[in-house]
């Protein structure tokens, strides 16, 4: 399926799942909006490999947990490339604690940044997609916003919100052909998870069916099926790239 001569916008696209989004439906051919927060250099690493698969690329900051960043940002790619078909809501934190113990800032921020990140961009860029009268939105939850996972309250809450905003607003939009759909991905290989002491990615393993982590092309891979035109009649769905945990 392709999404040539559309414009995506890639939430935290600068590294991690949020490139391999950028770089699959670059491959695809759509022209790609990167969205950041802090690292420019690797947002302008991800626009060079974007370049290199023959689209157009731009870097954007924006800080999405604020609302007037997130509009400004709609707002600065349409001028940029004169539209705006699809929005991946990528960009998200992990401030980790067991509930006993968790600071409150922590809780607030996660929710802040996971959550309302994902309301801000995905009302802005749905003024732009009910005039257009067509739009594809995809936001990342997790396995843990279905599952929960102890020390997590703050993640989980935030991603389990993310699946009820998904589907409120794909019952709200369906009329204008703008589909909204989730992907929570399970364990996911990334510069965290390498973090993870040997015996904690071991006992992360024995509960993966597939007996292995994903990797962020995989994920990426279920994001482009959402960004497809093709998937006109598919909205309000969450889709797990977990290796079978959820079953």
């Amino acid at each position: 399926m392709s999404s040539k001569g559309n414009v995506a916008l890639v939430t935290g696209g600068s590294r991690g799942i949020g490139r391999a989004v950028c770089l699959e439906l670059a491959r695809r051919g759509a022209a790609v909006a990167v969205n950041y927060g802090g690292s420019a250099a690797a947002a302008a690493e991800t626009v060079q490999l974007c370049r290199a698969l023959g689209v157009e690329a731009e870097a954007f900051q924006a800080d999405v947990a604020d609302p007037a960043a997130c509009e400004g940002l709609v707002t600065a790619v349409k001028e940029r490339f004169g539209r705006l078909d699809i929005l991946v809501n990528n960009a998200g934190i992990a401030r980790d604690g067991l509930l006993m113990t968790a600071k409150e800032e922590d809780f607030t921020k996660t929710l802040d940044t996971n959550l309302k990140g994902a309301y801000f961009c995905t009302k802005a860029a749905a003024k732009v997609m009910l005039r257009q009268k067509y739009g594809r939105i995809i936001c990342l939850s997790s396995i843990v916003g279905l599952r929960g996972n102890p020390g997590q309250t703050a993640y989980a809450a935030s991603k389990a919100g993310v699946i009820g905003l998904v589907k409120a607003a794909a019952k709200e939009l369906a009329g204008r052909d703008i589909t909204v759909n989730a992907v929570a991905p399970g364990f996911i290989e990334s510069d965290m998870t390498a973090a993870l002491p040997d015996k904690t990615r071991q006992a992360m393993l024995t509960t993966i069916p597939k007996g292995r982590p994903g990797s962020p092309e995989e994920v990426a891979q279920a994001v482009a099926f959402f960004a497809a035109p093709e998937c006109a009649y598919i909205t309000g769905q969450v889709l797990c790239v977990d290796g079978g945990i959820a079953v």
